[in-house]
């Protein structure tokens, strides 16, 4: 009981934040007009799950969308092995004080908002920005290169910021795996002559590898939830295209352009899918660990 009771508070947390907002699905099996109250709109059943597919620009517009989203998520799975080795050569440093900054400076991305990192990203790569200005007066250049108004390695350019404000956040997770493995058995290994790579290669890495796969699993799981904000606060004429995933496209349906209804059918869509592969990473957790993540 007194377990129970120390967990309550989130129990309630989780749900009033994760699965009270449900009741919100409503929406969708109505024709909706803000202000008005639900009660004063129209019925309209499944009309909204019709139109998203048999209307041909909808349909076009939603590809295009989970496209990006695909490529994304896709790029962060395959850099989700960044954390682990930035967690395992911090480990390796023996200097405490140049550890322990090095670890706070990597952090410290994690704590800025999004609109920070862009106003720091328009700074250092607009057309007027420092990088276009120092090359210019290098000579490199003869005009600024279009960095953040184009279309063009769009995708690269999330990840690669998406890489640098988490990177120190998420080698947290590694880093205390790596300090509950057991000391004896590097003591052991010392002691049969391994050296420094050799030890992180028998030893460091095979013991992190299952709090890695739960991680992978959980990511995969969330294969579709990209966030908003990084996207929403890069986006610009130039890139729009490339750069609307799923839930900035909600987003935009919802908001800028008043259609609650359809927003929030592709969001149901997008959630039923999320449960669809959070079994499925389960069931490769279970065939591939022989453990399961749920």
């Amino acid at each position: 009981m007194k377990l129970f009771l120390m967990i309550l508070p989130f129990l309630i947390l989780c749900f009033l934040f994760s699965y009270f907002p449900l009741h919100g699905w409503i929406y969708a099996l109505y024709d909706y007009k803000a202000p008005l109250k639900l009660s004063q709109c129209q019925f309209v059943g499944l009309k909204w799950f019709k139109t998203l597919f048999s209307n041909k620009t909808q349909v076009m517009q939603l590809i295009q969308v989970m496209k990006n989203t695909f490529a994304m998520s896709l790029l962060g799975i395959a850099t989700s092995f960044l954390p682990v080795l930035f967690a395992v050569f911090l480990n390796e440093i023996k200097c405490k004080w140049f550890k322990n900054l090095v670890q706070t400076l990597t952090t410290l991305p994690n704590f800025i908002s999004w609109t920070l990192v862009y106003s720091i990203a328009f700074c250092l790569f607009s057309t007027t920005g420092m990088f276009n200005t120092v090359m210019q007066n290098l000579g490199v250049i003869s005009e600024p290169l279009k960095i953040l108004d184009s279309g063009r390695h769009v995708w690269l350019q999330m990840i690669l910021w998406s890489t640098w404000k988490g990177l120190g956040w998420g080698a947290i997770m590694y880093l205390a795996a790596i300090a509950g493995i057991d000391q004896e058995m590097y003591d052991a290994a010392k002691v049969d002559g391994a050296g420094r790579f050799q030890i992180i290669k028998n030893i460091t890495i095979p013991s992190i590898m299952p709090t890695y796969f739960v991680m992978l699993m959980l990511s995969v799981a969330n294969f579709l939830n990209n966030g908003m904000d990084q996207y929403l606060v890069f986006e610009n004429a130039y890139n729009t295209d490339t750069i609307t995933v799923l839930d900035l496209y909600v987003y935009k349906l919802g908001i800028n352009s008043g259609r609650v209804p359809l927003a929030t059918v592709v969001g149901m869509f997008k959630s039923v899918i999320s449960v669809v592969l959070l079994f499925g990473a389960n069931k490769i957790s279970k065939l591939v660990r022989g453990e399961s993540i749920i």
